[in-house]
Order: structure tokens, then C-alpha cells, then sequence
């Protein structure tokens, strides 16, 4: 348990409320992919999809698919390992931090790199349009490059809350960060290469499994600062 035999005064006011809303957060993900998943299943068509669908097509211009162009890459697998690469290297070697976020880092990479593909071979979602050249091959439903995104830039933004910057300084670096997502995944609708839809259940799952690493490593940190307390 994770508060037995002691007071949440014990757990940092930081670690209280990272765990409190991932629990929050992953509970909503769950929900909200299940609902999707339960209709991709059935093969049904959603209406949000269309409505997206449409909108993108109001505004493509020449400039703007390039833009998205490069943007999308920012999420691709090879972009992605490689910056994950760099980072899992800092967080053992170069930042004052514990191993364990290392540890933890590449359980969070690793894991969502498994569970898309796996849920991508069981949902068995065809893409809008088949296009190499955005990686946009292979099954649809989640999106692969926003479970990724979500994951890797997601744990930045957690370095960044608990590194020892000022307010200002991680408000400007995290809303970058969220910003760098959420045109990640709305790139890929642009591209015609996933449904709106296949975006909302990649950032429901990337969330959740990113706040349940982020958790798991919260719980670590604590019960090293117990130990290190008592002895």
C-alpha cells in the first residue's frame, strides 16, 4: 500500500499531487479508450472523424503540408528512439537525478512502443489513405505517433516539473512541450494518415501508460528517501 505505516506527510507535495492526477488521468484515459475502441471494433463511423476530416480539407495549402510535414517527423520512430536514446544516456550518466528515472524512462518507451503495436494488430483499423512518405502504413487505430509523442514528450514535461527551475521558466518550457504534442497528433490528421478519433485514443493511452510509469517511479523515489531517512 502506499500509504501504510505512513502519513502523507511523508510523500513530497509534488509526488501527492503527480500521483492524485495520473490516477484522475489515467482513469479518464481508460474510459475514453475503451469507448473508442468498443466502436472501432464495430466498424462504426464517428461523426467527429467526418467533421475533421473536412476542416482539413478547407485549409490545406502547400506551405502548411510542408510545415506538418516536418512536423509529423518529430514523432516518428526514428526521431522518437533516437531522442529517447540521448535522454535515457542523461538521466543515467549526466543528471543529478536518480537512476531510477532511467529505469523508469525506458520501461515508459519500451512499453507504449509494445502496447500500440499490439492494440494496432487487435483493433485491425484501416488508415484513411496509405502514404509511406508520413509513415503512414500499417493498421490506424491508436495513433502510433501520438502514443509516442505523448510518452516521450511527456516525460520531459515531467523532468521539467520537478526540476528545480523557476515557475516561469517550466510554464514556458512545458507549454512548448504540449504544444509540440498536440501538433504531433493533429499533423497526422492533416496528413490524412489517421482519424481524428485514432489520435483521441493515442493520447488516452499515451497519457495513462506515461502517468502510470511516472507513478511507479514517484512510489520508488519516496521509498528511497524512506529508507534513507531511517537509517
Amino acid at each position: 500500500m502506499l500509504f501504510s505505516g505512513t502519513k502523507v506527510s511523508d510523500l513530497s507535495k509534488t509526488s501527492i499531487i503527480i500521483i492524485v492526477v495520473g490516477l484522475l488521468i489515467v482513469g479518464s484515459g481508460a474510459y475514453l479508450f475503451t469507448e473508442i475502441g468498443d466502436e472501432v471494433l464495430e466498424q462504426e463511423k464517428f461523426a467527429v472523424d467526418a467533421v475533421a476530416s473536412d476542416i482539413v480539407n478547407e485549409r490545406q495549402s502547400p506551405w502548411l503540408s510542408t510545415a506538418m510535414g516536418w512536423i509529423t517527423e518529430a514523432g516518428s520512430v526514428k526521431v522518437i528512439t533516437i531522442l529517447s536514446i540521448i535522454l535515457f544516456a542523461c538521466l543515467l550518466f549526466a543528471v543529478p537525478i536518480s537512476k531510477w528515472a532511467a529505469v523508469y524512462f525506458a520501461v515508459s518507451m519500451i512499453g507504449i512502443s509494445l502496447l500500440t503495436k499490439g492494440l494496432k494488430a487487435s483493433f485491425g483499423r484501416e488508415r484513411p489513405d496509405l502514404l509511406e512518405q508520413y509513415d503512414g502504413t500499417g493498421f490506424s487505430f491508436p495513433s502510433g505517433h501520438t502514443t509516442g509523442s505523448a510518452v516521450f514528450y511527456g516525460f520531459m514535461i515531467y523532468l521539467v516539473v520537478i526540476s528545480p527551475l523557476s515557475k516561469t521558466v517550466k510554464w514556458l518550457i512545458n507549454g512548448l512541450l504540449i504544444l509540440v504534442i498536440l501538433l504531433i497528433s493533429l499533423s497526422r490528421v492533416y496528413l490524412s494518415v489517421h482519424y481524428f478519433t485514432d489520435i483521441l485514443g493515442g493520447l488516452a493511452l499515451g497519457f495513462s501508460w506515461l502517468l502510470i510509469c511516472i507513478a511507479a517511479l514517484e512510489i520508488m523515489l519516496w521509498r528511497g528517501r524512506r529508507k534513507s531517512l531511517t537509517k
